[in-house]
């Protein structure tokens, strides 16, 4: 989708070497739309994402995510790291901080190796590019086979209009989402209330629709964002064919996965 950047870098995070930090960066302007895990238990990734949504009506510019910790179970150390990550890459950025949002994947139980995080984030932000949808997939990944990432294509009134999302997730799968995080990116602007209304009709013919192993997870997340001119609200049904698509196909690699 135009105007939208992606990274994705080894950060020494795992110990496999393999890519382990992610950054979206979505135009100004653009606005996010986010549903999280039900379970009790819930990493405070979760708790802080939801709340910055909320408090900036959804106006996010950034999305950082780590893989290898969950960062869940962890005490004071899962917030401290999410706001020492954040705070780094809203400078880097030249953002404000409640316009980066966060989410962790991987071992319950285990902090980050912040120190490695944090020196490789001005890399991570070099790395930014309009073609890196690939990298930062990769770098999503834990017991992933495979990467999970579609983007589709249309002309609606001579305008191109691009949706794009990418997932992780393999097991512990059961209805209301788990064990997974999932991004989508649109460059059609759409009003707040009618894309949270899109993302949720979405999410509930998709993520919450598949089941492998019955359990659920601390972390699970769903975060579209929309960024760029508006169109007119006749072909808001089109836009949401064109989610259904996204979600649906990523949902079944995870399945598949």
């Amino acid at each position: 989708p135009e105007g939208f950047c992606f990274a994705g870098i080894s950060a020494g995070l795992k110990t496999s070497k393999k890519k382990d930090l992610a950054l979206i960066l979505a135009p100004e302007g653009s606005i996010c739309s986010g549903m999280f895990t039900q379970s009790k238990v819930r990493a405070s990734c979760v708790e802080i994402c939801e709340k910055r949504i909320k408090k900036s009506s959804g106006l996010v510019r950034a999305i950082l995510i780590n893989s290898g910790q969950a960062n869940a179970c962890t005490g004071n150390f899962g917030t401290q790291h999410f706001l020492i990550a954040t705070s780094k890459i809203s400078e880097l950025l030249g953002i404000e901080e409640e316009e980066v949002l966060m989410c962790s994947t991987g071992v319950i139980g285990v902090p980050i190796p912040i120190n490695n995080l944090v020196k490789n984030l001005p890399k991570l932000v070099s790395d930014l590019q309009v073609n890196s949808f690939q990298n930062a997939s990769e770098a999503i990944l834990t017991t992933d086979l495979t990467c999970k990432k579609v983007a589709i294509e249309t002309n609606i009134e001579g305008r191109k209009v691009r949706i794009a999302g990418f997932a992780k997730g393999s097991g512990m799968i059961y209805p209301n989402m788990a064990t997974m995080l999932a991004f989508l990116t649109c460059d059609v602007g759409i009003d707040k209330e009618d894309w949270d209304n899109m993302i949720s009709i979405a999410v509930k013919k998709s993520f919450n629709a598949i089941s492998v192993d019955g359990e659920t997870s601390t972390n699970d997340a769903f975060i579209g964002i929309n960024s760029g001119k508006k169109i007119d609200k006749k072909f808001l049904s089109k836009i949401q064919a064109g989610i259904d698509i996204v979600c649906q196909s990523l949902a079944k690699n995870i399945a598949r996965d």
